[in-house]
């Protein structure tokens, strides 16, 4: 196996060890409006964390366009390229959601007397669940390209020091992923999906970058990451006021925003 597939692989596999939380057998509302604000946490410094990257990407292409003779103009695509990549992130959720959570809720034979039923809370935290797995996929997509490309320059120390912060990153994603799960006894199969689900893209992303260097596509990746991670976002938000219990949430949500910020201040210590 190459040694930048090895590198993916490291760095992706980690989301596992945070998927156990989702079998925790009792849960009370404060218990869950915690782990909640904990996974919301960690979203929310992604979020921050990504979008910080590809303004970064747009205005090291406004500054080379300035210096050069083709003009502010000449920034555009990468400009271009984080307006999209956030915009389908975002919507794309959103179409999901209606296209296929919606219908299948609507197809349910509802009970007697009643014309529909809404989303049961164990289909709400599944579905839930399972598109922060894709928001988080497609974050560390992008993730796996910085590895493969780095690799691919020559820069082999680098690249390992990513792969080991990226993985300690991605245990944290992975609990991030369970949170919404926890007290619904999910399925050890239905944690495997949703790890293959947000790990596997890490390795993909980083087979490819080893293949083909493209910080244009790295940076619609991230674009794309960011998008469905706000939509996940506000998706979490929701559930947290129905829960109503603020202390617990807003220390979850601090713990979580510092968790992902320790692993995080790991990789550049590291690099």
């Amino acid at each position: 196996m190459p040694v930048h597939w090895q590198l993916g692989l490291l760095a992706g596999i980690t989301i596992f060890c945070g998927l156990p939380v989702a079998r925790l057998p009792r849960v009370t509302d404060r218990t869950r409006a915690f782990l909640n604000a904990l996974s919301t946490g960690i979203l929310v410094f992604l979020l921050v964390e990504i979008l910080g990257k590809g303004l970064e990407a747009v205005e090291d292409a406004v500054e080379h366009a300035a210096e050069g003779a083709a003009g502010i103009g000449a920034a555009l695509p990468a400009a271009g390229l984080l307006v999209a990549g956030v915009a389908i992130g975002l919507l794309g959720l959103v179409w999901f959601e209606r296209r296929f959570i919606a219908t299948r809720a609507a197809q349910r034979p509802p009970r007697a007397g009643a014309a529909s039923d809404p989303p049961t809370p164990i289909e709400r935290a599944r579905h839930l669940a399972l598109m922060i797995a894709i928001g988080i996929g497609l974050h560390n997509f992008g993730e796996g390209l910085a590895i493969g490309q780095e690799h691919a320059v020559g820069a082999t120390r680098l690249a390992w020091f990513l792969a080991v912060g990226f993985g300690l990153h991605n245990a944290a994603e992975g609990f991030g992923i369970a949170a919404p799960l926890a007290g619904i006894r999910a399925s050890w199969s239905w944690l495997g999906l949703l790890g293959v689900i947000g790990g596997a893209p890490t390795v993909l992303g980083a087979v490819l970058g080893g293949a083909w260097v493209s910080k244009s596509s790295e940076l619609f990746c991230l674009s794309l990451a960011a998008g469905s991670i706000l939509y996940v976002v506000g998706e979490l938000l929701h559930i947290g006021r129905q829960l109503r219990s603020e202390i617990a949430a807003h220390l979850g949500l601090l713990i979580g925003f510092f968790v992902a910020f320790a692993t995080e201040l790991v990789i550049h210590l590291a690099g």
